[in-house]
């Protein structure tokens, strides 16, 4: 059997949440369904941040009241504190993710905390989603460079990644925040998390912002890893983020593994009729995604 590659789609939260385009919840559930129709079973829909930093947001409980919920599919929200783990838990989120920081100054500016504050901090919230039985995952962010520290220390993301695993997270995600990792980078820290927490189950996220997140992508499979983040049309950003651009494309990944022997699940047609109709319905302005300019392999 072909070794099966789990993509989790993220373009309903990080791949909307800095558009200049605030879509429409009813456009929100469309886009949802289409992610479902094309083979999409755990996404990412909502971000329980205050309103007033991500306007794009902000009807987060509502789309979760209305998503569809078919068997199979699961919905992860985002959750930066307690007050946004609750908020989570009580909009019925299938998941939730808690984000870590991994530098100081992008920390600071994001979610006022210092990485080991924003650990202590997962210490003792997790317990509300383990409570509930929901599981609950971390992503560590800027894991590969901060926008304005600079350079993370590879031991930072090792620290964070064991206190993750010690307070319960069943997966962890390396976030490329910014767009700077190369394959070498992520070969490294994912070694130096293996080192300190072998068994955890691993994720990774990455920007294209420099044009390397398909490299970065088959650099981590190559070392192991099953579960990778991207966005249909290569849609998102960070707000916090100067020059944060795009997710790696789903439609791009899809290809790119499919080609190579992979198994994803996903429907490559759907994916690009649905980056084609973010362009012309959704948003309403050009995709970054390749796929959806040249298509799939030829005949």
């Amino acid at each position: 059997m072909p070794r099966r590659i789990e993509i989790v789609e993220v373009g309903p939260r990080d791949g909307l949440q800095n558009d200049p385009v605030l879509m429409p919840t009813e456009v929100k559930i469309e886009f949802v369904e289409r992610l479902i129709a094309a083979g999409v079973t755990r996404m990412e829909a909502a971000s329980f941040v205050h309103p007033k930093l991500v306007p794009a947001m902000a009807d987060s409980d509502e789309v979760m009241q209305r998503v569809p919920r078919r068997d199979g599919v699961k919905y992860i929200g985002l959750a930066l504190n307690e007050r946004g783990m609750r908020r989570a838990l009580d909009a019925g989120c299938d998941e939730v993710n808690f984000v870590m920081v991994a530098s100081e100054g992008f920390g600071k500016r994001n979610q006022n905390a210092t990485p080991e504050e924003t650990a202590d901090l997962f210490d003792k919230i997790a317990v509300l989603a383990q409570d509930d039985g929901v599981p609950v995952s971390v992503t560590i962010s800027v894991a590969f460079g901060d926008p304005f520290d600079g350079e993370v220390p590879v031991d930072t993301i090792a620290m964070l990644a064991e206190r993750a695993a010690k307070a319960g997270a069943m997966e962890l995600a390396l976030g490329d925040t910014i767009g700077v990792a190369t394959p070498w980078d992520v070969r490294e820290r994912i070694d130096a998390v293996r080192a300190v927490v072998p068994d955890i189950r691993l994720r990774m996220h990455f920007h294209n912002t420099r044009n390397t997140a398909l490299a970065n992508a088959y650099a981590a499979v190559e070392s192991g890893v099953d579960v990778i983040d991207a966005s249909v049309g290569g849609i998102g950003g960070c707000p916090f983020a100067p020059a944060a651009t795009g997710n790696v494309a789903t439609e791009d990944i899809v290809y790119m593994f499919e080609r190579g022997g992979f198994e994803t699940g996903l429907d490559l047609g759907k994916l690009i009729e649905t980056a084609k109709w973010l362009e012309t319905e959704g948003l309403k302005h050009p995709v970054e995604s390749m796929l959806s300019k040249a298509g799939g392999f030829p005949g």
